[in-house]
């Protein structure tokens, strides 16, 4: 059984009279990917930023490799990495001089700049100063500088964000090797095509309060219908779509009728996404 990396208990944060977050209970285990899902102002990055002890909960607990994050935040932050959707990197300095300053502030012996540059696919640009950059390089090099001290924990808050689909894919690829070396992942985004090809477990939050908390599949299974697509040619030329439910009682009926009495076309099986899942659970849109 895993060790727990991240413990939340009944923690609740606001700004003003604004309750951002109200009450959150949840555990991420050691060297698991957590996506941490919900629409803009669900309370996503509040939370991220309590749990890297940048806010403190106004009430409740939380733990980040066991120990109190506010009471020894220090010790907390020296094992984590932090990639926010917002690059804040010194442009005027180059993407090697970013990493070797932090480096150097995290007190990291033997640093090796170009393996990173190298692992975002940034090596040929690393002497290039970060003004000259497009967005999917400076998100790139974020990455790389959250991994500089060898985080435990890696906070990733929407890493893909307007990327194009090369820079995407290579911050996917990075994470999911930080995952197989043991690294746990806290993942916040509001995509959920990203969280349910990344994610081993993940969280819905809505309206500051966890909604759903299981595995991608367990999710789909619960809530989801899986549906049977089959098109098929009438008299004439015409094409129509017909849907069968699978889970339903007269599915194999159904099918085995359609094969018989029609023209099939195409025929593909389809099951709920996790935004699917999110709208039954949450009575809402990620935009709404």
């Amino acid at each position: 059984m895993a060790d727990e990396a991240i413990g939340v208990m009944n923690a609740s944060y606001s700004y003003g009279d604004v309750e951002a977050v109200r009450g959150i209970t949840f555990n991420v285990d050691e060297g698991e990917i957590f996506g941490f899902l919900g629409p803009n102002g669900a309370g996503k990055s509040t939370t991220i930023k309590m749990l890297t002890g940048q806010l403190r909960p106004r009430e409740g607990e939380i733990k980040v490799l066991g120990l109190d994050i506010m009471g020894q935040r220090g010790k907390v932050q020296s094992q984590i990495g932090i990639c926010f959707e917002r690059t804040n990197l010194y442009e005027q300095m180059s993407a090697y001089e970013n990493l070797k300053l932090f480096s150097d502030l995290y007190g990291v012996r033997d640093f090796d700049a170009d393996e990173l540059l190298l692992r975002v696919d940034l090596k040929d640009r690393g002497k290039d100063k970060v003004s000259t950059y497009s967005k999917g390089m400076k998100q790139r090099l974020m990455v790389a500088r959250s991994l500089v001290n060898e985080s435990r924990i890696l906070f990733l808050d929407e890493p893909t964000e307007g990327l194009d689909p090369k820079s995407a894919d290579r911050i996917r690829n990075v994470i999911l090797e930080e995952r197989d070396n043991g690294v746990t992942v806290f993942l916040t985004t509001h995509d959920m095509m990203e969280a349910d090809k990344l994610s081993d477990r993940v969280a819905f939050i809505n309206n500051g309060e966890i909604a759903a908390i299981d595995t991608p599949h367990n999710l789909k299974q619960k809530y989801g219908k899986r549906i049977m697509k089959v098109q098929i040619m009438k008299d004439g030329g015409d094409l129509e779509v017909r849907e069968i439910i699978m889970d339903g009682s007269n599915a194999a009926d159904d099918i085995y009728a359609l094969f018989k009495d029609e023209r099939i076309v195409t025929i593909h099986s389809e099951e709920a996404s996790l935004e699917d899942i999110f709208i039954q659970v949450t009575g809402r849109g990620l935009s709404g």
